[in-house]
């Protein structure tokens, strides 16, 4: 018990605030969801202890197991959770870590000058929303052991052997009357704990998937920080200077590192953080970043010639084309927008991101006068397109204004007008256009047939797709705009959904439609706005009975179904199809099957869409092979 108190952090530092009744009946308001998402939220809950434990300075190795059963075990090295009796509660204070809400360690300040969990809600939801929880605790002499079912200890905590180690090692299995789901995704999970890995140079994370027998280990340690992390989502984009950018500044106890990289893409990829949390929203660090980087770069370029007198000056959209940018601020009494932790509000946060910014980026383009120029050309480059770009926009506006109708001729129109209850069809090919035109629901369901490639947005600057004739019909057709003037209020279809055949070619088209989206038009994947139609492969025909099969393994069960005689008809497009079989199998919300795209990790959407359609072959080819396996009915 003496290990502890020798560092300060005992059972005198964790703080009762409030009760834990209300998790299991509200578990939604504590992780989110009870589906896939939630399922991630509570292992990240017990990581971010770890982590809190690692900023502390105490705990360098953090193993993070899936378990054969589908519990999961996290263990870390740090100085393991207080086993002191708690002087208000008169339990132990792990007992209390785990059996009351907004308890922790975090709340004085002294035990953690910085941590993620703020909230102090993590370790006791867990425990909530667990069938069991099992933990170890090791203060260099013994080793702790209690175990919970569904929140509850079953004894007190007990001394079960002697150890030199000190951690803390949680196992838990979430509880099949919460959870709609036990089916973890390896990779999101992956990339978040490479995420913490990044932010935290120097520990490493193990992390282990046990679910099948030749089970997966990886293990994640950068050195680098978040430089590596800048050249890892880079990776497969072409940079236009060598070395990333890095630099450091600290006032009033907070911290700021920013590591930044230009590539030769059109698109901005800024990832925040504040005590390792991702601030998807933003908040006043990326302000601060963004106004000063903006500043900064027109001062130079105005210092050194190239910005003339009548020169307008560069924008911000114009300085942060193809910059990679990870901006991680430490904070001690951080105020996040809401329990989820997505946006930050501290207003002194954004004066020490502009301070550092402006000091240390502008000493770096004096001292690297080749690195700048480079930088600076490819903004006054943006800077012309943009302004080719507003022309452009201005004279689509125009014509628009003067035509009688704005709408595309092509799109069949639905009778309803709220949008959430409307869908609209984007259609690949015009024979499957013509069908689906005669199947829809013509209350609510619009239809709109492309036909032919479109472009390639990864590839091409905003100007370009101003009048592109096959991509001007769906911006007109959802009717928000795109780019900077998008406006999510203004949709004129609740869903949108892409419904192209199930071969390589329909592939490709929903690709570039995605691509499209996601760089132009991101709040509709954010929203959860963009559907994928699932139509049938194959029909199944035997007598009177007519069925149909989405994959091979539902074919199989449908001809073992039928025995022998059956007919297989083996769909290749959607053209196939009369009105009513595409109607029922595909477009009925009754029966229908249809995917809704969603942007979990924005990181690794970046990185999809980066490899499918940039301009290295390298990466694509291994992408293929590695997916490969998982492709079943590719038709080439």
């Amino acid at each position: 018990m003496e290990h502890n108190k020798k560092n300060g952090y005992d059972e005198t530092q964790i703080q009762v605030l409030e009760g834990l009744e209300a998790v299991r009946k509200r578990p939604g308001m504590y992780i989110g969801s009870t589906e896939q998402r939630g399922l991630h939220h509570v292992i990240y809950e017990i990581v971010d202890n770890a982590i809190d434990e690692a900023l502390a300075g105490y705990c360098d190795l953090i193993t993070v197991t899936i378990n054969e059963n589908n519990s999961v075990t996290v263990s870390d090295n740090g100085r393991g959770i207080p086993i002191g009796i708690h002087p208000k509660m008169g339990i132990s204070a792990a007992e209390v870590v785990f059996t009351v809400l907004h308890a922790g360690g975090k709340f004085s300040g002294e035990s953690y000058k910085v941590a993620g969990g703020l909230h102090g809600v993590g370790a006791a939801v867990v425990n909530a929303l667990s069938e069991y929880l099992e933990v170890e605790i090791y203060d260099g002499e013994k080793i702790y052991k209690q175990y919970y079912e569904r929140g509850k200890s079953k004894a007190p905590l007990a001394v079960v052997g002697q150890t030199e180690k000190t951690g803390t090692k949680v196992t838990f299995m979430p509880d099949y009357q919460i959870f709609e789901t036990f089916d973890y995704d390896y990779d999101t999970v992956l990339s978040r704990l490479r995420e913490q890995a990044f932010l935290n140079a120097g520990v490493k994370i193990i992390f282990e998937d046990r679910r099948k027998a030749d089970f997966t280990s990886k293990e994640l340690h950068y050195e680098g920080g978040i430089c590596s992390f800048v050249k890892y989502i880079n990776r497969n984009k072409q940079e236009i200077h060598g070395d990333v950018i890095f630099v450091t500044g600290e006032k009033d106890g907070s911290m700021v590192e920013v590591a930044m990289q230009y590539n030769d893409s059109y698109v901005e990829n800024i990832v925040s953080f504040c005590n390792n949390i991702n601030t998807t929203e933003g908040g006043t660090h990326e302000t601060g970043f963004k106004t000063a980087l903006t500043r900064v770069l027109n001062d130079y370029a105005r210092g050194n010639g190239t910005l003339k007198e009548n020169d307008k000056n560069l924008s911000g959209e114009d300085v942060r084309e193809g910059i990679t940018a990870v901006i991680s601020v430490k904070v001690h009494n951080p105020q996040f927008e809401g329990q989820t932790k997505t946006r930050l509000g501290n207003s002194e946060v954004r004066g020490l991101v502009e301070g550092t910014i402006g000091t240390k980026v502008q000493a770096f383009l004096e001292e690297n006068p080749s690195v700048a120029k480079k930088i600076i050309e490819k903004a006054m480059t943006a800077s012309r397109a943009r302004e080719a770009a507003k022309r452009a926009r201005e004279m689509t506006r125009r014509k628009s204004a003067l035509e009688s109708t704005a709408l595309p001729g092509k799109l069949a129109d639905c009778s309803e007008k709220d949008p959430t209850n409307t869908e609209i069809y984007i259609v690949e090919g015009d024979s499957a256009g013509g069908s689906a035109k005669q199947g829809r629901n013509r209350a609510y369901q619009a239809i709109l047939p492309l036909w032919g490639k479109m472009l390639n947005v990864e590839k091409a600057r905003i100007d370009r797709v101003y009048g592109n004739e096959k991509l001007m019909p769906v911006i007109t057709a959802l009717g928000a705009g795109f780019g900077e003037d998008f406006d999510v209020t203004k949709l004129r279809y609740g869903k949108i959904i892409i419904m192209a055949d199930a071969d390589v070619d329909g592939a490709h088209i929903r690709t570039l439609l995605l691509t499209f989206f996601f760089r132009f038009m991101r709040p509709l994947v954010e929203n959860g706005n963009v559907y994928i139609a699932q139509p049938p492969l194959y029909k199944v025909e035997k007598g009177k009975m007519i069925k149909y099969a989405y994959d091979d393994k539902e074919l199989d069960l449908l001809l073992e179904e039928a025995g022998k005689g059956a007919k297989i008809q083996r769909y290749k497009g959607l053209g196939e199809m009369n009105p009513s079989q595409l109607w029922e199998t595909t477009m009925n919300p009754e029966t229908r099957t249809i995917l809704q795209v969603k942007m979990e990790d924005a990181v690794a959407a970046d990185e999809i869409f980066t490899i499918l359609m940039g301009d290295k072959v390298e990466p694509r080819r291994e992408f293929i092979e590695e997916n490969a396996r998982y492709v079943s009915n590719l038709d080439i």
